[in-house]
């Protein structure tokens, strides 16, 4: 996307969040302040409707935006030693993934992240899909009436994310000492994840360290989990589903890459 675009782009949208709450814009032409602005706004805002003019300004920004980052294949997830090949590991932005599904790390809420920039998974995937992510989430806790518990899944559009569709899954909060229900919790994620892929109908899903982050479970455990978890239930459902095991840090991807024998 070509900067006087982004620029452009950027400060419609900056101006029509801050108008949303009677705020005043920043007064800034750099681009990389008005994101950080656009991003601020957007993880605060709460779920109301938007109007068509911003929902398309909003998704030729992000498209943009992750067509400059890279869109990445399956295919490029290097493959373990499993001979049918399902079992991958791929280091990068998971937003930039285009496998039929990714797995957000969520919170109970549903909702996203709400701290303005917060380098979670959860919040750069609400940021880079759009606020109909949020709007959908909302919809649905909103019919179910009460939180989401731990282990469990829900799928939502991806709106401007490459993937096709979001696995939203709630991991266990162990802060660094695990108790053998949270061990379960985990492992329940997995197998949710992959019953609701499965009921779409997916080929492909991309998951991230569940629980590894603010929710404190530790990596080598966490990975060990889900990679037993996941070729278990491979096997007894005798799927040929592609299952892509996403990190983004070198100490996970050194434990995921022992753990598939890589």
């Amino acid at each position: 996307m070509e900067e006087p675009r982004k620029l452009q782009l950027l400060e419609n949208l900056v101006d029509a969040l801050c108008a949303e709450r009677g705020a005043v814009p920043p007064q800034t032409c750099e681009v990389d302040e008005l994101w950080s602005a656009f991003r601020a706004l957007v993880n605060t805002r709460p779920p109301w409707p938007a109007g068509e003019t911003f929902l398309a300004e909003q998704d030729e920004l992000l498209q943009g935006l992750i067509g400059e980052a890279g869109v990445h294949a399956v295919d490029e997830a290097e493959a373990s030693a499993d001979l049918r090949r399902r079992l991958r590991l791929w280091r990068g932005d998971i937003t930039t993934f285009a496998a039929d599904a990714i797995v957000n790390a969520a919170n109970s809420q549903m909702l996203g992240c709400w701290t303005p920039g917060h380098r979670c998974i959860d919040n750069a995937i609400h940021t880079f899909a759009g606020v109909q992510l949020r709007i959908e989430c909302a919809r649905i806790m909103g019919e179910q009436g009460y939180e989401e518990p731990t282990g469990q899944a829900k799928v939502t559009g991806a709106y401007n994310l490459p993937s096709k569709r979001i696995i939203h899954t709630v991991g266990p909060i162990a802060n660094g000492r695990p108790t053998v229900r949270h061990r379960v919790q985990l492992a329940s994620c997995y197998r949710a994840c992959l019953d609701a892929a499965a009921a779409e109908d997916l080929s492909s899903v991309a998951f991230c360290c569940i629980s590894t982050g603010v929710f404190g479970f530790p990596q080598r455990e966490a990975a060990e989990i889900a990679v037993r978890t996941v070729r278990e239930w491979l096997d007894e459902h005798g799927s040929s589903m592609a299952v892509v095991f996403n990190v983004f840090g070198e100490t996970d991807e050194r434990l995921y890459r022992a753990l598939l024998g890589m």
